[in-house]
């Protein structure tokens, strides 16, 4: 008994997940790429890849895209939170090598009641985040793009109700993305394949002052790595396999636990430390983020995510994806398996994907998503018929 509960706190003071604000940025919000484990970085371009890796859209195929998704969120704990997005590119020139994008997302915390009652009623708030983006893509070369994000986010998280006082709880951010994509074709038997690689570093950018500036929360500054492969298995039929790498570049917050907050100097010790990560730019941030893990370098190694999965294409109309997610367990413990299909007909496709968590009681389990995309060029061409 002494052993085991020796064990559990030495687990619990492991467990040192990176904080962030704007949560509502770290969640993927399309089908398509939840259906193998939240990967993106390299994929096939497509309209929702404003998300994964949005340089990718210089080298869309259709001139123009617009996508809808939803996504029900921990929909096992409560029925009222959700993720809705719509993105969207558009090609610009005659040379086909540049890209205009823009997404909006709106994440809705659902309905909250307090506990303490003002003015004989019980107080409720609605929080919600919001983010509007809008990207700039370009062909470097025949196989390398590059791509730029700037990004406008807004949280609200306090009370909206008139005996509030002051409702002015919400707070806003700045942000950026600079991304790159290669991709190349080698000829591997009698088969022409595809090889691509993929890169972004997103929501780089100021601090969410919640609480007016009382409460300062890091964006959550993401390097996402990634490749994937594409070959032929027959004729129509083909199967791609991906893998992405992610690191959140934001410092991990001080805890008590690493103090003597038993004495007055590790007491101080601990208020300095937490006073300077609350007074650190998100900038200073990014450098820190690879060398401030309490364990040295194996703590700074369980803040790499990884994503591995597959998808099967029969004729470019009918999909069938799975993928693994996986997050240390002393860092979040998000862990879990997806299943995804897509139909595509002329000018729609509609995705959706179901997760399957590892843990039992992970209120991510059983989370669907369902995005629906229209190919704009395609529109035209049938409008342009009549």
């Amino acid at each position: 008994m002494a052993a085991a509960s020796t064990a559990a706190t030495a687990q619990k003071n492991e467990f040192n997940p990176v904080q962030t604000g704007v949560v509502a940025l770290n969640i993927a919000p399309d089908a398509r790429g939840a259906g193998m484990g939240d990967l993106g970085a390299a994929t096939e371009p497509d309209a929702y890849s404003q998300y994964w890796n949005p340089s990718k859209y210089a080298f869309a195929y259709s001139s123009a895209s617009v996508s809808l998704s939803y996504t029900p969120w921990l929909r096992k704990l409560v029925n009222d939170i959700f993720l809705a997005d719509v993105a969207g590119y558009w090609k610009l020139g005659s040379g086909d090598n540049q890209a205009l994008s823009a997404s909006l997302r709106y994440f809705s915390l659902g309905e909250v009641v307090s506990n303490e009652a003002i003015g004989g009623a019980a107080q409720s708030m609605n929080p919600y985040e919001m983010a509007f983006d809008i990207g700039y893509s370009r062909k470097l070369s025949e196989k390398f793009s590059m791509g730029v994000v700037f990004r406008y986010s807004y949280t609200d998280l306090g009370f909206s109700d008139s005996y509030a006082g002051d409702n002015s709880t919400g707070a806003s951010a700045f942000s950026a993305d600079i991304s790159g994509y290669y991709t190349t074709y080698p000829i591997i038997g009698r088969n022409e394949c595809q090889w691509s690689w993929g890169w972004n570093i997103s929501n780089i950018g100021s601090k969410v002052n919640l609480q007016d500036g009382a409460n300062p929360a890091f964006l959550p500054t993401n390097l996402k790595l990634g490749t994937s492969f594409t070959f032929p298995l027959a004729d129509y039929h083909n199967l791609m396999l991906g893998l992405d790498l992610n690191k959140l570049l934001v410092p991990t917050r001080p805890r008590e636990s690493d103090y003597d907050i038993g004495t007055p100097d590790g007491q101080q010790a601990y208020n300095d430390a937490l006073q300077d990560w609350r007074d650190m730019s998100s900038i200073k941030g990014i450098f820190k983020s690879f060398s401030d893990a309490p364990g040295g370098f194996k703590e700074e190694l369980r803040e790499i995510s990884f994503s591995l999965g597959a998808e099967y294409s029969y004729n470019n109309q009918f999909f069938a994806r799975a993928g693994y997610y996986y997050e240390n367990e002393f860092k979040g413990g998000r862990s879990y398996f997806s299943v995804g299909a897509g139909f595509a007909l002329n000018i729609l496709r509609l995705d959706a994907s179901y997760m399957l968590a590892t843990a039992q009681n992970s209120p991510l389990d059983q989370t669907l998503r369902f995005s629906l995309s229209f190919d704009m060029e395609g529109l035209k061409d049938i409008f342009g018929k009549r």
